[in-house]
């Protein structure tokens, strides 16, 4: 079993994932692409694949040009129909290598929100022996259109969606299933421009004691969610 993990920015790494899967004994590699760090040439071997955040846009390859690699590895990661699973900026890439539209936001996520799974969740393998409404933690400006054929999963009341599927092991979370406490401190601190400017409507001090609060619970949530996932992960 092979696991890759595609990084975009030193601050946002597996956390909680990479936790479950150090616990359990099961193989993965790191990709940096920020780093210049290559994505395979060849999905042979690969069982699954994670994409996780960063503060880029989709829509920044100008800036960007390891996102238009990432594009092109993603369709075929799609089209192989290998597990996979992205968060926040993940998601919106997987969104549009499947050819969804990635916009901005009306409003920012940022910190602790509910959303709410779809009639469609609860027979889902990712959410199975998840509550209907459940907490997350959300950081991000920009919002993904559901793709064609995908089946949406979740929504919040800021964001209308937070969650898909492509057929049957492919997914697309908004939210942040990985993160940790260190994680979430780490950001307030390094995005403190961006959240001084939203001055109002995000509140760091809540933030860092709603983290304390629901630690537990969300570590909890995200082995379920890693759980749920690797069953989907052919061995």
């Amino acid at each position: 079993m092979k696991v890759i993990i595609i990084k975009h920015i030193d601050i946002e790494g597996p956390g909680t994932i990479g936790d479950f899967l150090d616990c359990n004994d099961i193989p993965y590699q790191i990709i940096d692409v920020f780093d210049g760090q290559p994505l395979p040439t060849s999905l042979s071997g690969i069982s699954a694949v994670i994409v996780l955040g960063g503060p880029m846009n989709v829509y920044e390859e100008d800036k960007y040009p390891f996102l238009k690699q990432e594009d092109a590895f993603l369709k075929k990661v799609i089209i192989e129909e290998i597990p996979t699973v992205g968060f926040c900026l993940g998601a919106q890439l997987i969104a549009k290598a499947k050819g969804a539209i990635v916009k901005k936001a009306s409003q920012k996520e940022i910190g602790w929100f509910k959303i709410t799974l779809g009639e469609n969740s609860p027979s889902d393998l990712l959410f199975r022996g998840f509550w209907e409404e459940i907490d997350v933690f959300q950081w991000h400006g920009d919002t993904f259109e559901i793709p064609n054929e995908a089946v949406k999963l979740a929504s919040s009341e800021l964001c209308s969606n937070q969650a898909f599927r492509i057929g049957s092991n492919i997914y697309g979370l908004q939210f942040h299933v990985e993160v940790t406490d260190e994680m979430i401190y780490q950001w307030i601190d390094a995005y403190k421009d961006e959240v001084d400017s939203l001055k109002g409507i995000v509140d760091p001090d809540k933030i860092i004691y709603d983290t304390k609060v629901k630690s537990e619970d969300y570590k909890a949530q995200a082995k379920q969610f890693c759980i749920n996932f690797f069953k989907l992960v052919q061995y």
